[in-house]
């Protein structure tokens, strides 16, 4: 555990985020694998079935961790105040909600597979192998839910170690599963999907012998049960952040269906950079929820100081990390994208080269917005993190349909600092509007 409420906050923040940061990385190095080798041994039809399936489940999955993010205010205020009683009755709600929650969407998307890929225009001759993978990776789906639970307890108490070595473990175990059933016993799509499902279980049963280990989060079996207030204020919150990470998927949706419409050499070269950008931005959201714990923990304890220190510690890292990636993508632009062609001779090279050197120096925009998402959660105010995303994605979205088929993948770029220029804007606005206001209530 890391209590928060004393000692420096930078090396409470760096401590948090370090983990967090290397274990989204980690993840991110281990979703390329997984397609390699499921490319490797089972073919290109493979990789697209795989490919077909996966927006559905990342749209059910990042609803579930907007859920759980919300949950991990309430258990950081609760830890905070070193309130025990409640934080083991939020951890119980969330878990047990969580298990009739996952249960329906499996019930429910069992028998509706197929439409779900069909509304995605998934081709026909892989519609058959795509449902079957989604069916049985919905069967994983209620261990996907609790570990997110759990791991959001671990986080809470200043734990962000304990959910990145789960996460690791059944990384590697997920590639070693892929080889065994994809490569060695050819079951084709359904040998990933059953990998994926084991991994899933292994996952939540190490965080659970994890969180044994640490008495504030060890509930003993008679106290297990749902608090209906508690519920309430859970869903309060962490449906709005919900909402907030499942509008990006969707949004990403329509932005690929019209860079696809553009060309192969244009939809290589932006995936390509759609890469940079999760290595580029996934760090800055890791430093993002440091700063929400802290913050959180320092609220449950009424130590307004410590709150804004942290928000002012959190900002400089944020900013400092955002001028780094600026320069280094701005400087090795080139280079980068020569990591991703077959050759330099591709075409996807200067079309990515261009993307990049108009994006890069705005990296620091996306680290400058999520310090201050970070903080408006950690205080509960989902609603603006919501209302700024929508105008940040539907922005984006409407110029890049209006600027791309006529200016390329430059419009794209430009797209992109628009919707996070009226981002920061936004959030600038509310917070220095609220900023008093929220640190007297």
């Amino acid at each position: 555990m890391r209590r928060m409420t004393e000692g420096p906050i930078a090396r409470h923040l760096a401590a948090y985020a370090l983990p967090v940061i290397l274990g989204n990385l980690f993840q991110l190095m281990y979703n390329a694998v997984d397609s390699v080798v499921i490319g490797r041994y089972a073919g290109e039809d493979a990789v697209a079935a795989v490919s077909a399936a996966n927006p559905v489940m990342t749209i059910a999955v990042l609803g579930v961790s907007g859920l759980t993010i919300g949950a991990s205010v309430l258990m950081s205020r609760f830890f905070g105040a070193e309130d025990d009683t409640s934080l083991r009755r939020e951890v119980s709600t969330l878990c047990l909600f969580g298990l009739a929650a996952s249960v329906a969407i499996l019930l429910l998307g069992l028998p509706l597979a197929t439409p779900f890929l069909r509304l995605l225009h998934t081709p026909q001759a892989i519609e058959g192998r795509a449902a079957d993978y989604l069916r049985v990776i919905l069967l994983g789906f209620p261990f996907t839910f609790q570990y997110n639970a759990l791991s959001s307890a671990m986080r809470s108490v200043g734990d962000s170690k304990g959910p990145v070595f789960c996460l690791a473990f059944s990384a590697v175990l997920n590639t070693g599963l892929d080889i065994l059933l994809v490569g060695a016993m050819g079951m084709d799509v359904m040998g990933a999907a059953v990998a994926t499902v084991i991994s899933q279980a292994v996952s939540m049963l190490l965080c659970l012998l994890l969180m044994r280990r640490t008495p504030v989060l060890s509930i003993p079996r008679q106290d297990l049960k749902i608090d209906g207030k508690l519920l309430r204020e859970t869903l309060r919150i962490g449906s709005v952040t919900a909402l907030q990470q499942v509008c990006l998927p969707m949004g990403k949706v329509i932005i690929q269906g019209v860079i696809n419409a553009q060309g192969v050499s244009m939809m290589a070269a932006f995936n390509a950079c759609a890469r940079i950008d999760d290595f580029a931005i996934v760090p800055e959201q890791s430093i993002s929820a440091a700063m929400m714990t802290c913050m959180a923990q320092n609220l449950g304890a009424g130590k307004k100081e410590r709150v804004k220190s942290a928000f002012r510690v959190g900002l400089a890292i944020e900013l400092s990390y955002g001028v780094c990636v600026c320069l280094t993508a701005w400087l090795l632009r080139r280079p980068i994208m020569l990591l991703f062609a077959p050759s330099a001779q591709a075409d996807m090279v200067p079309l990515g080269v261009l993307y990049l050197g108009i994006l890069a120096p705005f990296y620091v925009l996306p680290a400058f917005n999520n310090s201050l998402q970070g903080s408006f959660r950690a205080f509960g105010r989902m609603p603006v993190t919501l209302a700024s995303t929508f105008l940040q994605m539907g922005t984006r979205v409407v110029l890049i349909i209006l600027l791309v088929p006529r200016v390329g993948i430059a419009g794209a770029a430009w797209a992109t600092i628009v919707g996070w220029v009226l981002m920061s804007t936004l959030e600038g606005a509310y917070f220095r509007k609220t900023w008093k206001e929220l640190l007297k209530s």
